[in-house]
């Protein structure tokens, strides 16, 4: 892609979820560790990226799940303290996380609240029951290998993400 459809694509991306950026609750992620070296912000942010580039490729709702990846993980505790959550880490930050969204944004749409609650599947009992979760659940676990390989450092890959102001 020629570096101005690239910078198009990264502004309209930065135009659905600036309000979002903006929020102490979003910018709380920065606090915890996602990946190793990434933190719950910079996870979120890529999962947010990626899944607005599939749903803006396929002609879905690309606002909705570039919000959706955003808050995916909006769960604002350790996951590594296991007093944090009552069971299951892996089930139970979507919980946690679709409550926070909603709270930060109450115009949350169903597709929204339905990515955020099925971004764990299959593992989670809860299934994408709309295009842009499963948009949100492709880029999640695409950017979670990216992470775990070490491959988010790459300079490549962070030339090619959008940076928020």
């Amino acid at each position: 892609m020629p570096r101005n459809d690239l910078a198009l694509v990264n502004a309209a991306f930065l135009d659905q979820v600036s309000p979002l950026l903006d929020s102490r609750e979003v910018n709380e992620m920065k606090r915890w560790r996602r990946h190793f070296t990434v933190t719950c912000y910079e996870h979120s942010l890529f999962v947010s990226y990626v899944a607005f580039r599939i749903a803006r490729r396929m002609g879905w709702d690309c606002r909705a799940a570039a919000r959706a990846g955003l808050l995916h993980d909006l769960y604002l505790y350790d996951p590594a303290d296991r007093t944090a959550h009552p069971g299951s880490q892996c089930l139970d930050h979507p919980v946690a996380a679709l409550r926070n969204a909603r709270e930060l944004c109450p115009d949350l749409d169903s597709k929204e609240a339905n990515a955020i609650l099925t971004h764990m599947w299959p593992l989670a009992v809860h299934m994408p029951r709309s295009r842009e979760a499963i948009a949100v659940n492709l880029a999640d676990k695409l950017c979670a290998i990216l992470e775990v390989a070490c491959i988010y450092r790459t300079r490549r890959v962070q030339r090619w993400l959008p940076q928020p102001c």
